[in-house]
């Protein structure tokens, strides 16, 4: 028998292949390239010296904290959401589906401008929390709701998709083999959307890392308390400390890059292991 030439789908594959690399290469690749190089000014003890003082350390701890903390709170109530949402009918559900989009489009800028005003010792919310001890304006916790806001939509649109696509004849199955709420969700549900819920976890936290519009304006930006990472890098830029800022980029891109590798090879185990049930 004659051999067949393998054919893909998309015609001019080498092409679109060659392409797309250059693409991602330009874009992706040689800036992050730049970066590294960049701190081959500094020597390695010198490098050291400005990515582990005190002021440093605790904006890591802060930005990569709030960011893992929000995350969380958002794959929760993500979750939640996309399953109202999906599973039930009510006045103002498009509403409320658009509302989830609000962050993508609301400017950075003016989502912080708008939680400092609701937050604030005199704020909306604030002069009710303040007397209690609650303080969120100008604190590390005003870092994580920022963070926890800008991130919501990555959750709910990830799972959104999958809800919408999953057979309700599986939870009926298991009702009628009697299982109870808890063991549906546990054993049927959770298993299916798993993998999104990874997804929209990894984006959320991707996004808050990076975030930075919507966080200095909440934050206070005080130093060892209330200082993002991506605030420090600014800083350094502004006082044309060029290798400093870059030193900074390249821990918090490794740090980064290392967590997001951590949470694909989780999603890839769990795929892995409900694929070979």
């Amino acid at each position: 028998m004659a051999s067949q030439k393998k054919k893909h789908l998309l015609p001019g594959f080498g092409l679109s292949l060659g392409y797309t690399l250059v693409y991602l290469s330009l874009i992706v690749l040689i800036p992050l390239a730049a970066v590294f190089l960049r701190t081959t000014e500094l020597s390695w003890h010198e490098f050291c010296a400005v990515v582990t003082t005190p002021r440093v350390v605790a904006t890591y701890k802060l930005t990569f904290g709030a960011s893992l903390l929000a995350a969380v709170i958002n794959l929760v109530f993500g979750l939640l959401t996309a399953w109202v949402l999906v599973r039930y009918q009510f006045f103002g559900k498009k509403v409320l589906d658009a509302l989830v989009d609000l962050p993508f489009a609301l400017p950075t800028a003016v989502a912080g401008i708008a939680l400092t005003a609701i937050y604030a010792p005199n704020g909306w919310l604030g002069q009710w929390l303040e007397p209690h001890g609650i303080k969120v304006a100008f604190t590390p916790l005003g870092v994580v709701v920022a963070l926890t806001f800008i991130g919501l939509p990555f959750v709910v649109r990830t799972v959104q998709p999958v809800l919408e696509d999953f057979s309700a004849e599986a939870e009926e199955a298991a009702a009628s083999l009697g299982a109870n709420r808890w063991q549906t969700f546990y054993k049927i549900i959770l298993p299916a959307i798993w993998p999104a819920l990874l997804t929209g976890f990894s984006l959320a936290f991707a996004r808050a890392v990076g975030e930075y519009g919507s966080v200095i304006f909440i934050a206070g930006n005080m130093p060892m308390i209330s200082e993002i990472t991506p605030l420090m890098i600014i800083t350094k830029l502004e006082q044309y400390d060029y290798a400093g800022a870059t030193a900074i980029a390249v821990v918090m891109l490794v740090i980064s890059f290392v967590l997001l590798l951590l949470i694909n090879l989780l999603q890839w185990w769990s795929n892995h292991r409900h694929g070979n049930k």
